[in-house]
């Protein structure tokens, strides 16, 4: 199946018609919206074999692994949306001081508007749909860009798409650099990109022209600490497992292990055993190790590993016409190497020798904000001593890459790693605006009528009591306890005094009696 591009001149009528679209409301109803996800579930429930097949051709991708990774994830997403819109999309109540509680105050959960979604190749089933998910859940239309680099899955996804999704909410298109370039010089409501940081600078600075926010799913070098503790059989699986599936091609796969030598030396030992019941005596002929996207990245990948100043010690072999690169191990790593200038994304694991847990620590800190942090330790208090001293957007301890499959579990960067979070309902929170709604009585103006002008230093006193809390810093907690019950109770029946008082001063008490009489 051939990919074709869009024509960029189709583009203006396209955005233009999913904005009448979301403007006349089409999108806004729930019956609306639960149709739409019970249609996208059904688009990669009843076509699994059909988009397997191209994550195949694209990627070498296993049955499982694409089932776990992409076609698994979009359909546990489509449900938990379904069974959960209801209470996403309710109102939510919040609390207000005393002077306050004769209003009433809320927040509304509206679409932002029509979105633009551009996805990138490594999980282009994945990365594709999941947030569009999020997008129908909010009530948003929506604009979809695959990449053209996972043609194949491209091809199919586009293929399918109109048989599933209602075409005046939704549409898909197809493009490279020329095209993505010429979608970002319209206005969207919200820009959701995946990919690399240099691609995530060029999204931004165009939605900065038209003030549109962003969520950028980006990437980084992702470190593994190795404690001197660690349990290095269950480690060394667990990493392996991180490093080769999707053959790396992950934005949160281990980039690289921060460890003492004598660590090293036993992982080492250990390593060989765990690729070889992975996947066999030669990874090549195993169904389940896949394959570098095309020959661009190969070389790259190729290239950083002619260039490193560390020992290969595990692997090295590689196949340009596969797109085959055996999981390599790369010992005794500089801190300055070309394994340490970039994301790696691909199966190459390089291992730097550190003094201590502080010099990794260090090391990290010199980096950009990873997406995410690997440690690896029996013991809690290193654990705790290495979150309190880092930063990543997510740290899995003794394991790797598990949090993108927990749903309740924001995903997303920080700094250099990404801005925003999603998955289940962080994502419809990313194409959500929270919106403040306050409704005040038109009764009781006279007990309001305090904050007008000319003001008085008696009325700005009163004002201050009700409006503004008083510090209680004997409470460690500040939580006010049992003086700041106190404080509500007085708070409580001063404004019973004063509003009867009000009441009295202006008659509606006799009056509200007068009228149950002439009821009665």
């Amino acid at each position: 199946m051939v990919l074709k591009f869009n024509d960029v001149n189709e583009f203006p009528q396209l955005i233009e018609d999913l904005r009448t679209s979301f403007t006349k409301h089409l999108t806004k109803p729930l019956k609306y919206r639960k149709k739409q996800l019970e249609q996208l579930y059904n688009l990669v429930d009843e076509n699994q074999e059909e988009i397997s097949e191209a994550l195949y051709k694209d990627l070498h991708k296993s049955k499982i692994e694409s089932s776990l990774a992409e076609i698994g994830i979009i359909r546990q997403e489509c449900l938990d949306a379904l069974n959960h819109l209801e209470e996403w999309t309710s109102p939510e109540y919040v609390k207000t001081s005393m002077i306050y509680k004769i209003n009433k105050c809320h927040i509304r959960k509206d679409p932002v508007g029509t979105v633009l979604i551009i996805s990138t190749w490594n999980y282009p089933v994945n990365l594709l749909l999941l947030p569009l998910v999020g997008a129908i859940a909010a009530g948003c239309t929506a604009l979809i860009k695959p990449s053209e680099l996972a043609a194949n899955t491209a091809a199919v996804v586009t293929k399918l798409f109109p048989q599933y999704l209602d075409q005046k909410a939704y549409r898909i298109v197809n493009g490279g650099a020329t095209e993505t370039m010429s979608l970002l010089e319209y206005r969207f409501d919200h820009i959701f990109y995946t990919g690399s940081g240099a691609i995530g600078k060029i999204i931004m600075t165009a939605a900065a022209k038209h003030l549109t926010p962003v969520t950028l799913e980006l990437g980084g070098k992702s470190p593994v600490i190795l404690a001197d503790d660690a349990d290095i059989p269950i480690s060394a699986k667990r990493l392996v497992w991180g490093k080769t599936f999707n053959s790396g091609q992950t934005c949160i796969a281990p980039d690289y292990i921060l460890c003492t030598r004598e660590t090293q030396e036993a992982l080492i030992k250990e390593l060989p055993k765990v690729i070889k019941d992975s996947y066999g005596s030669d990874p090549q002929k195993s169904p389940d190790y896949g394959r570098i996207i095309n020959q661009r990245h190969f070389d790259r990948l190729s290239g950083l590993l002619s260039r490193t100043k560390g020992k290969i010690v595990i692997g090295g072999n590689s196949d340009r016409d596969d797109l085959y690169i055996e999981p390599t191990i790369v010992s005794d790593v500089p801190k300055v190497d070309s394994l340490m200038e970039e994301e790696i994304f691909g199966p190459i694991f390089p291992i730097v020798v550190v003094e201590n847990i502080d010099d990794a620590i260090r090391y990290i800190n010199e980096k950009d904000t990873p997406l995410a942090l690997y440690p690896f330790s029996k013991n809690d208090k290193t654990i705790k001593y290495i979150l309190d001293n880092t930063r990543s957007g997510a740290t899995v301890i003794n394991d790797t890459m598990l949090h993108v499959s927990v749903p309740t579990l924001p995903f997303g960067g920080t700094g250099a790693s990404g801005i925003g979070a999603y998955h289940g309902r962080y994502t419809f929170d990313a194409f959500t605006h929270k919106r403040s709604i306050m409704s005040s009585p038109l009764a009781l103006e006279k007990l309001l009528a305090s904050r007008y002008a000319p003001y008085k230093e008696s009325n700005f006193k009163l004002m201050s009591y009700f409006l503004f809390s008083k510090p209680n810093f004997k409470n460690k907690n500040h939580q006010g306890g049992d003086g700041m019950l106190y404080f509500k109770n007085v708070t409580i029946i001063l404004c019973a005094i004063l509003f009867a008082y009000i009441a009295m001063y202006n008659g509606w008490l006799s009056n509200f009696w007068e009228e149950k009489v002439i009821l009665l």
